[in-house]
């Protein structure tokens, strides 16, 4: 045991091939051909030889050697594999490392950035007007208090405080909406790894979702009222005037029919038939409506003014644009019905008037509203089987309006 000087290591000169200096205790200096000398320990555990490394002379002295072979023999008689320790040692330290990185890495991730990028995802499937009014509403009450705040470390307090702000206002809806759009931006962020929790969640049992307000719509009694003055009315567009009548024929939401597409139709055959594709409805299903003499009538007076390609209803300034919503609405209000009266309060009226005439299935109605009825399976006959149903509620409709302009 302690074999070897300082001196004795200085001068060992290098061979062709590496050899050893033993100092004992399975201690050794291995000389290279290059010149270096490296400190190996040779020892047993678990029955299988190990060797173990203390670094290179002169930068560990002998001393310093001698002192790290007491240290790992006093180990290896604990039970401790000094290699194994070493190594988990060393992984740890990586691991820390790389924990620090990515936690250096999540402070540059602020809630603006990732509402950001999830805001750009999602609006692939939403229409123009719903992607700028979430970016608007993130802009006006989100952004100010925690937008440039990394998202790990925003609080559930902080959350709810910007949500009590809006509330405190009166504005439940939007507090409504707010949350929701701020949870989802949340759960964006734990699944891509930005944070780890949803500090938004389970808010809604706190916040409770407000009951939508009605669309104003007038009384069935006053559509005769209404529709002369649709018919008599002057200086009106022409385009304009046919999607109102349109619309009261077929009581379809304003976006499906101000994005109705003439490839759309089909008009010369027995049963001419609108197939209003998913991208435009509100259930994302594909949806039937069956189309009346009426309102095949009602497309012929189109033509001159629109097609055979495009929108049905375009713009009068732009025919690439599909017609406003405000185009509408605008019209409605001239006739005398402002406040008083929606575009979508047609439907109501449609449903009001079909659902007490009692010659229909409540089914037929709501299919025809665009109205989810039953399950997803039944969803998927039911479009099938009533549609033969639903053509004769829709002509009768269309005869009853009729009937009311002869009054």
């Amino acid at each position: 045991m302690d074999k070897l000087t300082e001196l004795t290591i200085r001068q060992a000169k290098p061979k062709l091939k590496q050899y050893k200096l033993f100092d004992g205790g399975g201690m050794f200096l291995l000389v290279h051909p290059n010149g270096s000398k490296y400190w190996r320990m040779k020892f047993n555990f678990e029955d299988k030889s190990k060797l173990a490394s203390f670094g290179v002379w002169p930068d560990v002295s002998l001393k310093e050697a001698r002192e790290k072979r007491y240290e790992e023999k006093k180990k290896i008689k604990d039970g401790i594999n000094p290699i194994e320790e070493k190594r988990k040692e060393r992984q740890d330290h990586l691991d820390r490392v790389h924990k620090e990185k990515i936690e250096s890495q999540k402070k540059k991730i602020t809630f603006r950035i990732v509402a950001e990028e999830w805001h750009k995802r999602q609006s692939l499937q939403w229409s123009e007007k719903h992607t700028k009014d979430v970016i608007r509403s993130l802009n006006y009450y989100v952004f100010p208090d925690f937008g440039e705040r990394p998202i790990a470390d925003i609080t559930k307090q902080d959350v709810l405080n910007t949500l009590r702000k809006i509330e405190s206002e009166g504005k439940h809806e939007t507090c409504y909406r707010v949350r929701q759009r701020i949870e989802t931006i949340f759960g964006y962020a734990v699944i891509e790894g930005s944070c780890i929790i949803n500090p938004a969640k389970d808010f809604q049992k706190i916040f409770t979702k407000p009951n939508p307000k009605p669309f104003p719509s007038i009384p069935i009694s006053e559509l005769s009222v209404f529709l002369k003055k649709i018919v008599e009315s002057h200086g009106t567009n022409i385009v304009t005037k046919l999607a109102m009548l349109f619309m009261i024929h077929t009581f379809v939401r304003s976006k499906p029919l101000r994005h109705a597409m003439w490839k759309d139709f089909d008009i010369d055959c027995d049963d001419p038939l609108w197939i209003v594709p998913d991208y435009d409805m509100k259930n994302r299903i594909e949806f039937h409506v069956p189309l009346s003499p009426q309102v095949v009538k009602i497309l012929q007076e189109l033509k001159p003014f629109s097609g055979p390609d495009g929108y049905l209803f375009p713009q009068k300034i732009n025919s690439q644009k599909p017609i406003s919503h405000n185009a509408l609405l605008v019209f409605s209000n001239r006739l005398g019905y402002e406040k008083s009266h929606t575009i979508h309060g047609f439907r109501k009226v449609a449903s009001t008037a079909l659902h007490e005439s009692r010659e229909w299935s409540h089914e037929a109605v709501e299919l025809q509203l665009s109205h989810l009825v039953g399950t997803k399976v039944s969803r998927i006959y039911n479009k099938a089987e009533l549609l033969n149903e639903r053509r004769e509620m829709m002509k009768w409709w269309s005869d009853y309006i009729e009937s009311l302009l002869l009054k």
